[in-house]
């Protein structure tokens, strides 16, 4: 297909300004990645935000509506990483962390309604999701060479910082209680981005949106000339390759695993995702999981889930929650939900 359109997006103007400080900076650098192209009448949207590649693609309105939205996504995406990512520390959550064992601080009511969220999302994972792991994530490099597994009183040292419901939080405020606890929200803070651009996407009324955050995917209305929009779920295997794709409108989809990020150790194998309830990489036979979900930041939350508490678990949890439906890769096979067949190409 050819480019009928191509050029770099400029911030919008009239927008407001991100509160936290340092935002500017962020939203220069996501608008400077920004590029667009338009083809067959799908505008194309792609970025670099959070650490990670992101895409929106939209078709069905006007260029003039679509250019506006694409500068508000942008505008909102570097707003969000400015205030919530752990890595910048004049953000939000690097400001709650830095006054962990000391103070109180001011939170707004979308953080609010954020942390509310991970209240739930905690206690309904069994706590295989915690936003306080932290002190347990930066413990384990899986990019060190040769590889090293932490200390075990080190990991227990460090399980004492963790746990959400050690957290204390009023409405406009939250307290980590003691030095060295520390918030993450990378657990759902790309797929909660994902539901949030899309909410963007339905206010202003257009039809057909993908979004795709790291691969973490939201989609509305279908494709160009298609009934839905074709998503390819990673091989395992084989990364980089499709074991199969699945058709979907107005759901997400969502893919973890560890086939990617792992290392070897006196025969054993850590995989990148931790079991913040013991410290560890969880430890079964799950390679990846696929999950589908009326939103992003549920699928996402399945998806990792699965791959703590195990195949058998896992899919119990996915079979609780209306309009979920999930595939595991296993060292041996692939087991799927109930409704999971309904979303497979023909």
């Amino acid at each position: 297909m050819s480019l009928t359109a191509s050029h770099r997006l400029t911030p919008a103007g009239s927008g407001p300004p991100a509160r936290p400080e340092g935002a500017g900076g962020v939203l220069a650098r996501v608008t400077q990645s920004a590029q667009t192209t338009v083809q067959r009448g799908l505008h194309k949207l792609e970025f670099r935000a959070m650490s990670t590649h992101c895409r929106v693609h939209v078709q069905g309105s006007s260029a003039s509506a679509i250019r506006d939205f694409q500068r508000e996504v942008l505008a909102w995406v570097a707003q969000f990483e400015a205030r919530y990512s752990r890595f910048l520390p004049d953000s939000l959550i690097g400001r709650i962390n830095d006054a962990a064992g000391s103070h109180w601080v001011e939170t707004d009511p979308e953080t609010d309604r954020l942390f509310n969220l991970c209240q739930e999302l905690f206690f309904f994972t069994r706590g295989s999701f915690d936003p306080t792991a932290l002190p347990l994530i930066k413990l384990w490099n899986w990019k060190q060479q040769p590889p090293a597994v932490p200390d075990a009183s080190a990991i227990q040292a460090a399980r004492t910082l963790v746990g959400w419901n050690k957290v204390q939080r009023r409405p406009g405020g939250i307290f980590l209680p003691f030095p060295g606890m520390a918030l993450d929200l990378g657990g759902i803070g790309k797929e909660y981005a994902v539901d949030c651009v899309m909410n963007l996407a339905i206010q202003r009324g257009l039809p057909h949106v993908l979004v795709d955050f790291g691969q973490d995917v939201r989609v509305r209305g279908h494709a160009p000339d298609k009934e839905f929009w074709y998503i390819g779920l990673d091989d395992a295997t084989q990364p980089g390759k499709c074991w199969t794709g699945v058709a979907v409108t107005d759901h997400a989809v969502a893919t973890s695993g560890d086939y990617l990020r792992h290392f070897i150790y006196d025969g054993r194998r850590y995989g990148h995702i931790l079991d913040p309830r013991n410290g560890y990489p969880a430890i079964n036979d799950v390679r990846a999981v696929s999950v589908i979900a009326p939103s992003c930041t549920i699928a996402g939350l399945l998806s990792t889930s699965i791959c703590i508490l195990g195949a058998k678990e896992g899919l119990q949890l996915v079979e609780l929650h209306p309009g979920a439906a999930g595939a595991v890769t296993t060292d041996s096979t692939k087991l799927y939900s109930r409704k999971f067949h309904e979303y497979l190409l023909n």
